[in-house]
């Protein structure tokens, strides 16, 4: 038994999975640029328009002026491509790279009850990912191919009885020679079904070998052993962007594709990530290269993805981002045996999971718990070691609590004032995230160090302010300047 994963029009669903891409709007690829150029492939949504392969630019544009206009990227290609290859390493351990977006799984030897569904549960994965991917089953890498190609996205097609399913499809379908087809015309024979009932004995004395090979590809059959494509053995994913960036949006979106990726990849060969290093090439400096390790050995894309986000949040650069790369340090998984008694939900919160995965980001000596410090200032902390477990909710307090809290910010917010003639309060803050007229104020309080360090003393004075807009918030001045220290609740 085999299994085909087939993806029609790849080279064009590669290309717009590679960026955030609406699918409901028309697409096309042309093979190349200016009026020239002609389409080579259409979405969906494209040929519903009218857009169909051949039509030059001009006659695809009048056709549909919504039309995206792409084309082909043999970076985007080799990604997707890996994918596919990743999905079907994971249905069987001998894989063949049939084609650009064709995949062939030897399933021999596997419970033909389980086929089906591991079958559209790839289809559904690559389907997921952007790569609409149709399944085919059968007795041949032949006929699982023309079952899948015959499939609608995310079905699966098994092929029981191969004589019906021959029978109807085109003479094409099993690839003739060029030759060969002006003489099968003249026969009257446009179908497999038509071919097949020729006897064999004649069809060979007439054509030849060749006739011979078609006849047996009109059966279904196949002689030729798959060409088995080797397993991964080094996890990178690059990718050069188009355009530079310089926000975080983009960025996490390739990187979850390279995570799926890669964590497909590691759970084919039976690995783990025990580490990351990404590495971002910028527009203009040396680059930027950091090193992740992780708290256990995961193939899960989730907590790789979550890995890099929380890096790339504070990271602030000089220039943009034209490029990155990532690269995965495998091992082996950890074998763990579980209790007799135990639950399949372990630690529901992943609160220790987390901390391990913080503290190798930030240092362990930046995790904790906040607790106060012995000082008049309220906002004074030590961190304390965290607790093992998440500890049980606090009973709610049997009275109202004294006041909204103060979310600080970190660092706090600079900020510019505008004061009324002759009044020392502020009427009109402005700070990079948000401006408004200060519509109350309270304060001021005076507030500093430690009552001993004279040199500090009183040096901090506070407000609380509200902004005619909504919005209260704690304004600091320290050091004649001027900050928004946090926000009320």
């Amino acid at each position: 038994m085999f299994a085909v994963l087939h993806i029609a029009d790849f080279p064009l669903h590669a290309v717009l999975r590679s960026g955030p891409f609406d699918p409901a709007r028309p697409a096309a690829l042309f093979d190349g640029n200016g009026k020239k150029s002609r389409v080579t492939a259409a979405n969906a949504a494209g040929r519903a328009a009218g857009v169909v392969p051949g039509l030059t630019a001009p006659q695809a544009v009048a056709r549909c002026a919504a039309l995206a206009i792409h084309a082909p990227r043999p970076a985007a290609e080799s990604e997707a491509r890996a994918l596919v290859l990743a999905t079907a390493l994971n249905l069987a351990p001998v894989v063949e790279d049939t084609a650009p977006g064709v995949a062939t799984a030897d399933l021999r030897g596997a419970d033909p009850a389980r086929v089906d569904a591991a079958a559209r549960a790839a289809a559904a994965y690559l389907g997921a990912a952007g790569l609409p991917a149709a399944a085919g089953v059968a007795r041949t890498p032949f006929l699982a191919l023309l079952a899948a190609e015959s499939s609608a996205p995310g079905a699966v097609t098994r092929v029981d009885d191969e004589t019906a399913f021959l029978a109807p499809l085109p003479i094409e379908a099993a690839a003739p020679p060029p030759a060969l087809v002006p003489v099968l015309a003249a026969w009257g024979v446009r179908t497999l079904g038509a071919l097949h009932t020729l006897p064999r004995a004649d069809l060979t004395a007439r054509l030849g070998a060749e006739g011979l090979a078609l006849a047996g590809r009109a059966r279904g059959d196949e002689p030729r052993p798959l060409r088995a494509h080797p397993p991964p053995r080094d996890f990178t994913a690059t990718h050069d962007l188009e355009e530079p960036v310089a926000t975080l949006e983009p960025l996490l979106f390739l990187l979850r594709r390279f995570t799926e990726r890669l964590a497909l990849e590691l759970r084919a060969v039976r690995l783990a990530a025990a580490g990351l290093t990404l590495t971002l090439r910028l527009e203009e400096g040396p680059g930027h290269a950091r090193t992740f390790r992780l708290p256990g050995p995961t193939a899960d894309p989730d907590i790789l993805l979550r890995a890099l986000h929380t890096h790339l949040e504070s990271l602030r650069t000089d220039a943009a981002i034209t490029g990155l790369r990532l690269d995965v340090e495998p091992a082996r998984p950890l074998e763990r045996q579980p209790g007799l008694f135990e639950t399949g939900l372990r630690d529901p919160h992943g609160f220790t999971d987390t901390l391990a995965r913080v503290s190798a980001l930030v240092g362990a000596g930046h995790v904790g718990t906040p607790q106060p410090a012995d000082t008049h200032r309220p906002d004074s902390t030590v961190l304390a070691p965290p607790a093992p477990v998440v500890p049980p909710p606090e009973p709610e307090p049997p009275h109202a609590p004294w006041g909204p809290p103060l979310r600080r910010f970190r660092p706090p917010l600079p900020a510019r004032l505008e004061f009324a003639a002759g009044d020392r309060r502020p009427s009109y803050v402005w700070t990079e995230r948000f401006a408004g007229e200060v519509a109350a104020v309270r304060g001021p309080w005076c507030a500093s160090g430690g009552w001993w360090q004279a040199d500090l003393a009183w040096s901090r004075t506070e407000w609380d302010i509200a902004l005619a807009g909504g919005g209260l918030y704690r304004l600091l001045r320290a050091d004649d300047a001027w900050f928004i220290e946090g926000e009320y609740d």
